[in-house]
């Protein structure tokens, strides 16, 4: 009687493991840095079950790590680590979270070749992914975002590439990329702007060292481009002065945005519960534009 009830626990265990959303492992070679790199793709289960005669393509969310992270830690890192199958199941959307290197901020660096992630994410890995899945191969059906690093790439990517985006968003986001607004310890201060220096050169100097590369210089580009925008932060988190300061400007320029603050820090916990608002927003910014799969 008890190995029969192991066997029915176990087959049930099984089954509820192969319901619902598929997680794929996919290379992604990049021609600019000479590499291959990899991403995660979550598929829900509404696309895997769906008949090829009335498949139709699925919005993608495009969703960045943080600093020393890789593109597994939104799959691993939260306490729920089937957070985002849920999200695509209960959205019918793609979740694509790719490799960014420990420390690339997700720019172009001038000086290291192999640190070209505007390039990677904006034309080899879009590329990759709408060659590789039933996807909305526009604007209207693409949106990005991400935490801390990842959040200042997804603002910083979309910023200079609205014709792929249909809005961005960040959690925590390193809004200013000098060091000396962040409320950390010297010694993690200084590894982090001498890897700006290695990256895009000497800092200019003044509160904003690097202009173009850093979201506090770009309100301005952020009020042309017109995208919906949403990023959040805890308040005990290190980087709330330069989100603050981010706010400040496009409610100076008159940008709209939502801009929100909630109890906690620099934290898995944080962005676990930061997250859902997050695609909550993109959906209704998909819906709008009429690409939601029902």
């Amino acid at each position: 009687m008890l190995r029969l009830f192991l066997t029915v626990w176990l087959s049930a265990q099984l089954l509820s493991q192969a319901l619902g959303a598929r997680v794929d492992t996919i290379d992604v070679p990049s021609a600019r840095m000479n590499r291959t790199l990899r991403a995660a793709v979550v598929l829900p289960e509404r696309y895997l079950n769906a008949r090829k005669r009335d498949a139709q393509p699925f919005p993608v969310l495009y969703l960045l790590h943080g600093g020393s992270g890789s593109f597994r830690d939104w799959l691993t890192k939260p306490a729920d680590t089937r957070l985002l199958h849920r999200l695509a199941d209960q959205y019918n959307l793609i979740i694509v979270t790719p490799d960014g290197d420990p420390v690339s901020y997700y720019f172009d660096s001038p000086l290291v070749p192999g640190s070209q992630f505007e390039t990677f994410i904006s034309q080899e890995l879009i590329a990759k992914i709408d060659d590789t899945y039933r996807t909305v191969r526009d604007r209207k059906g693409r949106v990005i975002a991400g935490l801390s690093m990842g959040g200042h790439g997804a603002m910083f990517i979309a910023s200079r590439h609205p014709d792929l985006f249909a809005a961005a968003g960040s959690m925590s986001g390193v809004m200013n990329i000098n060091t000396a607004t962040w409320k950390v310890e010297p010694d993690f201060a200084k590894s982090r702007a001498d890897n700006f220096a290695k990256l895009l050169g000497p800092p200019a100097g003044g509160d904003t060292p690097y202009p173009g590369y850093t979201m506090v210089t770009l309100a301005d580009r952020l009020k042309t481009n017109g995208l919906p925008l949403i990023f959040d932060i805890g308040v005990d988190d290190f980087l709330i002065e330069t989100n603050r300061d981010l706010h400040r400007r496009l409610l100076d320029n008159e940008t709209p945005h939502e801009y929100t603050e909630r109890p906690g820090a620099h934290t898995w916990p944080y962005w676990e519960n930061a997250l859902p608002y997050q695609v909550l927003f993109f959906n209704s910014v998909l819906k709008a534009n009429k690409v939601t799969v029902p």
